[in-house]
């Protein structure tokens, strides 16, 4: 077993007895649905506009270095540059060195997940350099020193009253400030920060082909400010956020904010194509957009599994998904969490180290259901599964229980010819462990159901 899924395990047995903080998700994620019930109202054909999108993702996977090329051509006409980046170390390097010709001291950072998956609160912590999330969320998980919980709200597993308590423990603020004024003293703190940063650095929503742009959806404006105000901006992106034209934003922001929120559309939505303009007043006199593989080529390469690729980030299976609900985001000890990030982690992370987040699943296909791109997800984590077991990373452990348990299961006879006393006995001495403390083990009953049937209805072969 990796040291990735001992540190599972032991986290899922922590945080699925934590009563308080399943109490805690189980409200925000009802809040949650009901707000996507209502937000769902403004199609007319839901299935139909998933259909679309899906259609669209597939033709961008299936194709993605000419739109990767034809973004390139049309970014670069505007005066904007782009970088490539292999993998995470090649990403920081190249990123780094953008801060160093700045001399930047300070920099502002817009809601990203790409680049929490290259560590880049950390670098730049390391190199001195002041780095302050602007996003509300995110800024409240920095101060808490925590990784985001969620791909879309990453304090979902906090209380307003944690919050109130955080802010009163660094800020000293009145230990029972409402979420108002914790607000409004964020927004003054940021204000400080946008005004002396010398770089500001974003995620990116979607990659546009045909225009050279990028797409940003947000809710509090942060992201805007954190372009507006420093001379340089830094946007960064995974390589399958591309979608062919600036016409598809108008299908995919309603469902990214439909799936993501609950809303028709965000309150903030940006498209940037490049820095300022010789005719522009505002905006970055240099923006760069940093592409970056990291382990998405080895998914490109699996035609069965790159469907995978075609995720918009709405976190949706996160919230449907009831393994999430249980034992919440940190406990996956992966950037994304929840069942799409169950499904690429071990591909982006590598299959040895995250092989068995694959298995932490019902495949209730719930995630399926919910997923507004039409990926089978629940699919995905049976075919990770099934790479684990060919790659020969199953434990001697688990070979030779699923050999006898096959064994067992193929023939009738088998099955019900070992008393249920034996079988209670290797379920007590065998299994009782991985099945938890916070759970009673079931009992197998004296007469299999097949045993009753024949008995009451004289069955005979």
């Amino acid at each position: 077993m990796s040291k990735s899924a001992e540190k599972f395990m032991t986290e899922v047995i922590k945080k699925s007895a934590d009563h308080d903080l399943r109490k805690k998700l189980a409200y925000n994620i009802l809040q949650y649905d009901k707000k996507v019930v209502k937000g769902k109202h403004q199609y007319a054909d839901l299935e139909l506009a998933k259909e679309r999108a899906a259609h669209l993702k597939w033709k961008v996977v299936e194709n993605l270095d000419k739109y990767l090329i034809e973004f390139e051509s049309n970014f670069l006409k505007r005066g904007g540059k782009v970088i490539w980046a292999q993998d995470a170390n090649e990403a920081l390097s190249e990123i780094m060195e953008i801060l160093k010709k700045a001399d930047a001291k300070s920099v502002v950072k817009g809601k990203s997940m790409t680049t929490e998956e290259i560590n880049l609160n950390e670098a730049m912590e390391k190199a001195g350099i002041e780095n302050v999330e602007t996003d509300l969320g995110e800024y409240i998980v920095q101060l808490r020193k925590e990784r985001p919980y969620h791909i879309v709200t990453p304090a979902m597993h906090l209380s307003k009253e944690d919050v109130s308590k955080t802010f009163h423990e660094l800020f000293q603020m009145a230990p029972d400030s409402t979420p108002e004024q914790i607000m409004e003293f964020v927004r003054e703190k940021l204000r400080e920060n946008y005004q002396r940063a010398e770089v500001g650095i974003t995620g990116v929503n979607f990659i546009i082909a045909d225009t050279g742009s990028v797409a940003l959806t947000e809710n509090e404006g942060n992201a805007f400010m954190t372009i507006a105000f420093p001379k340089i901006h830094v946007a960064i992106a995974g390589i399958e956020k591309v979608i062919p034209s600036i016409a598809d934003v108008d299908l995919f922001w309603p469902l990214l904010a439909t799936h993501g929120t609950g809303q028709q559309v965000t309150v903030y939505n940006e498209i940037l194509s490049g820095p300022k303009q010789s005719d522009e007043e505002d905006g970055p006199e240099e923006m760069y957009v940093v592409l970056i593989d990291n382990g998405r080529t080895n998914l490109l390469e699996l035609q069965e599994q790159r469907q995978s690729l075609s995720c918009i980030r709405c976190g949706a299976c996160l919230n449907a998904c009831p393994i999430y609900q249980t034992i919440g985001g940190h406990s996956y000890e992966s950037i994304y969490s929840g069942p799409i990030g169950s499904v690429i982690s071990p591909h982006l992370m590598g299959m040895n180290e995250f092989k068995h987040l694959s298995f932490a699943s019902s495949l209730c296909g719930r995630c399926t259901e919910v997923c507004p791109v039409k990926i089978d997800i629940h699919k995905h984590l049976l075919y990770n599964r099934r790479d684990s077991v060919n790659q020969n990373m199953a434990t001697s452990g688990e070979k030779w229980s699923m050999y006898f348990f096959k064994r067992s299961m193929m023939k009738r006879e088998k099955m019900d010819g070992n008393s249920a006393s034996m079988k209670n006995f290797f379920l007590k001495n065998f299994f009782k462990k991985a099945w938890g403390a916070n759970r009673e083990l079931p009992k197998v009953a004296p007469k299999s159901f097949n045993m009753l049937w024949r008995e009451k209805f004289a069955y005979k072969k």
